[in-house]
C-alpha cells in the first residue's frame, strides 16, 4: 500500500495559498531550499507534474490544482477534528459544491436549489459552472457533490454516476409586448421567418425546436445563437426575437423580463437532472432537492 507523506502535502499546501515558496518558508519557519526539496519530493511520490514555472513565477498544472483541492480539504477536515476533540464548535457550515452545465436556465437553476435553504444545517453553497465533460471528472473524485444537467449522462462516458430527474416540461416561446402580439394571435405558419433567439444545437430544447420546426415547414429567422440561456433572454428582452424558456419557469421569467408567451409547446420536452456519485445519497442538501422535485412530480 502506497502512504501519503503529509508533511510534504502541508508544504505544498502553504506554498499555493501563501503563493510561493519563499513566503510558505517564512510561515513554515523553514529555508526556502527545504521546501523546495519537499515539493520536489511531493512529486516524485506521486508521479506527477504539480507546478509549471514560466518565468520565475509557480504555476500549478491542471493536477497540481485538482492536489490542492484535496489538500484543503484534508487540513479543514484536520482543524475541524480538532475543534471537535477539544469539545469546541466548529462553526463550520455544510458545505455543498454543484456544477451547472452552462447550457441551464440559470432561473431554473435558483428554483433547483431552493430547497437548501430550508436544510437544519447551515449549508455554504458553491456553484462551478462548465460543458459536462470538464465537469464530469470532478464528480468522480468528490470535488463535485452534485451535477445540474440537460439530459442523463449515458454510460458511455465511463463515468459511474446516477441520473436523477428533477423536472420534466414543455417549452414556451416568449417574447416583448410587441412581438408577442404580432405572433400571438396569427396562424402558427406565421412563424416562417419570425426573428429567433435559439440555444445552441448541443442543448436539447434546441433539438426539440428543431424538430418542431421541420414538421410544420417552419424556417425561423435566427438572429442569435448561445449556449447560455440567460444571455438570449437579455436579448429577447430588448426585442431582437423569440425565445424559448421551460415551462416550469415561463411565469417567472414574464414577470420578471416583461415579456409575454406566443405559445406553449408541451411536444418540446426539457427534462432536467441531478446526477450524483453515489447511489445512496447522504449529502443533506442534496437529499432535501430529490425529496421537493420527488414530491412534486
Amino acid at each position: 500500500m502506497e502512504w501519503l507523506n503529509y508533511h510534504h502535502l502541508l508544504y505544498f499546501w502553504t506554498v499555493v495559498k501563501e503563493g510561493g515558496i519563499a513566503p510558505a518558508a517564512a510561515k513554515l519557519r523553514l529555508a526556502p531550499s527545504t521546501v523546495s526539496a519537499q515539493l520536489t519530493a511531493l512529486q516524485s511520490s506521486l508521479g506527477e507534474k504539480l507546478f509549471n514555472r514560466p518565468g520565475r513565477r509557480l504555476e500549478l498544472t491542471e493536477m497540481g490544482r485538482i492536489v490542492y483541492r484535496y489538500a484543503d480539504e484534508i487540513f479543514r477536515l484536520g482543524h475541524e477534528m480538532i475543534d471537535t476533540v477539544h469539545d469546541r464548535p466548529t462553526g463550520k457550515p455544510l458545505m455543498f459544491t454543484v456544477g451547472i452545465v452552462d447550457v441551464v436556465p440559470k432561473h431554473l437553476v435558483k428554483r433547483l436549489l431552493e430547497p437548501i435553504r430550508h436544510v437544519k444545517t447551515e449549508v455554504r453553497l458553491t456553484c462551478r459552472e462548465g460543458r459536462p465533460e470538464k465537469l464530469l471528472p470532478e464528480l468522480a473524485i468528490h470535488i463535485l457533490d452534485m451535477l445540474v444537467v440537460d439530459a442523463p449522462v449515458p454510460p458511455s462516458t465511463g463515468v459511474h454516476v446516477f441520473n436523477h430527474l428533477l423536472i420534466e416540461c414543455g417549452t414556451s416561446l416568449l417574447a416583448t409586448p410587441r412581438i408577442a402580439k404580432q405572433y400571438k394571435r396569427s396562424s402558427l405558419k406565421s412563424l416562417d421567418g419570425a426573428p429567433f433567439l435559439l440555444t445552441t444545437s448541443n442543448t436539447a430544447q434546441r433539438r426539440g425546436l428543431d424538430e418542431w420546426f421541420a414538421e410544420r415547414n417552419i424556417r425561423p429567422q435566427v438572429v442569435a445563437e448561445s449556449e447560455d440561456s440567460t444571455l438570449l433572454e437579455e436579448f429577447g428582452q430588448d426585442g431582437q426575437g423569440i425565445f424559448g424558456v421551460p415551462s416550469y419557469i415561463e411565469k417567472s421569467i414574464c414577470k420578471q423580463l416583461g415579456v409575454q408567451l406566443i405559445i406553449r409547446l408541451p411536444q418540446v420536452q426539457e427534462r432536467f437532472y441531478a446526477v450524483t456519485a453515489e447511489r445512496r445519497v447522504s449529502h443533506p442538501a442534496i437529499a432535501a432537492i430529490l425529496d421537493v422535485f420527488h414530491q412534486n412530480r
